[in-house]
């Protein structure tokens, strides 16, 4: 049977729902692996039995959202949902076949004293999510925090809350049908900001914060939130090229990182070219992914040598420090793989960066020596994404050092406990 469908709210008692929250994380602490599986499993057959209803939800976003002049490709890239539903349910399904990281016991020891010592992976317990657009978010975090125990609030954008509130009645249905609470999953259904500032200090019900969406929502978040928050998920992302590199199969791995999915964070935003290959490369560049629509942003001598292609416009004083979004293109020639190395020290927001080259040394002075969540040598940024590095799903991407870096999947959504065994034994 399908859900009936969730309708906003005007008002909201978040507090009362960060209560239901925690109750109901405490319920999910208690189940085994293969109850948490089953309820996966329910909540991707409930998605695929609700599939008509979200998709006709989902065309109500973008529909709204063309009609109030949004970009059509941040629309496809960041709303619509008809392209992606095969991909949510086989990420849903395999969260069910991944290992249950709860539970997992390590750093064993037995002290002198005679006590025995270890710890365990536990839930955080309950998780808020504040994202914008992407409505498979919803999916992906609802899911992932399911399988390692936790509850969760959620408040996505404006933009997609019709199909958010479609996603949630098909999670809400899996829950039910696998005899669990529906306030494991709960959703903020109200546009009204002031809620989320009320979710930032609702410390004493929710348990870490994640944010996904632009610089202006980490900043928000970090500043106001009484709560731990996960920063990351903003991507200025670069490539470098070295002299060494093998320039034919350099294009489409570049061409890849740019234009598969432009309004991600994993994309890449500036190619840096080493000199002794510029002349020679960057034309070819240009000429590879001008027809996919990309326009350039070049320094100087990078301008120099693309003089006359129409794509090619000089490089403003913020356009290193800028995440495109879409289908620009910085481009610097660079010296070597010091000035490159500087470069993305100076100008990277420590996501995705990576270099091409057949020079193991110099590939591993980048790999150490770049700061970033994600490194890459001979690949595409793209891959920073908790499907494609093997995690089923991710419910973000973390750029921070404490706790979590990088995609964000099972394990980084537990913490662990101390666990010591005695035999009767004082301290001596």
């Amino acid at each position: 049977m399908l859900a009936a469908p969730v309708t906003p709210t005007t008002e909201i008692d978040l507090p009362a729902m960060g209560a239901r929250a925690r109750a109901a994380g405490y319920a999910l602490a208690a189940l085994t692996t293969a109850q948490k599986n089953a309820a996966v499993l329910a909540i991707a057959a409930a998605l695929e039995a609700h599939t008509p209803h979200i998709l006709a939800a989902n065309a109500r976003d973008m529909a709204a959202a063309i009609a109030a002049g949004t970009d059509p490709l941040w629309v496809r890239d960041r709303i619509d949902l008809a392209q992606r539903m095969a991909g949510i349910l086989h990420d849903v399904r395999s969260v069910a076949t991944l290992a249950d990281p709860v539970g997992h016991e390590f750093a064993h020891q037995t002290l002198p004293t005679g006590i025995h010592v270890k710890k365990r992976r536990v839930p955080l317990g309950v998780l808020g999510a504040i994202y914008e657009s992407r409505p498979n978010v919803t999916v992906d975090i609802a899911v992932l925090a399911l399988k390692t125990g936790n509850a969760v609030i959620l408040r996505g954008g404006s933009d997609t809350l019709h199909s958010n509130l479609a996603l949630l009645a098909a999670l809400h249905a899996g829950l039910a049908q696998a005899g669990l609470p529906t306030d494991a999953i709960q959703y903020i259904a109200s546009t009204d900001r002031r809620y989320v500032l009320q979710m930032l200090k609702l410390h004493q019900f929710i348990d870490m914060i994640i944010p996904r969406g632009g610089s202006s929502l980490h900043t928000f978040c970090r500043e106001n939130s009484t709560i731990p928050v996960i920063i990351g998920g903003i991507g200025i992302c670069h490539l470098y090229v070295d002299e060494h590199a093998r320039l034919d199969d350099c294009l489409p791995v570049i061409h890849n990182a740019k234009t598969q999915r432009p309004a991600v964070c994993n994309a890449l935003d500036t190619l840096l070219v080493h000199e002794a290959i510029a002349a020679e490369f960057l034309p070819r560049v240009v000429a590879h992914l001008g027809p996919a629509g990309v326009v350039f942003k070049a320094e100087a001598r990078a301008l120099a040598l693309l003089s006359g292609a129409a794509a090619v416009s000089a490089a403003g004083p913020e356009d290193f420090d800028t995440e495109w979004m879409g289908l620009t293109l910085g481009l610097k020639v660079v010296s070597g793989l010091d000035e490159a190395i500087d470069h993305i020290r100076r100008h990277s927001t420590q996501h995705s960066d990576g270099i091409l080259t057949e020079d193991p040394a110099r590939a591993e002075t980048f790999l150490n020596a770049v700061d970033s969540a994600a490194v890459y040598w001979n690949a595409s940024t793209r891959f920073t994404d908790g499907s494609a590095l093997g995690l089923g799903a991710e419910v973000a991407i973390s750029t921070q050092k404490m706790h979590a870096r990088g995609p964000m999947a099972l394990e980084e959504l537990t913490s662990a406990k101390w666990i010591i065994v005695g035999d009767y034994t004082p301290r001596p």
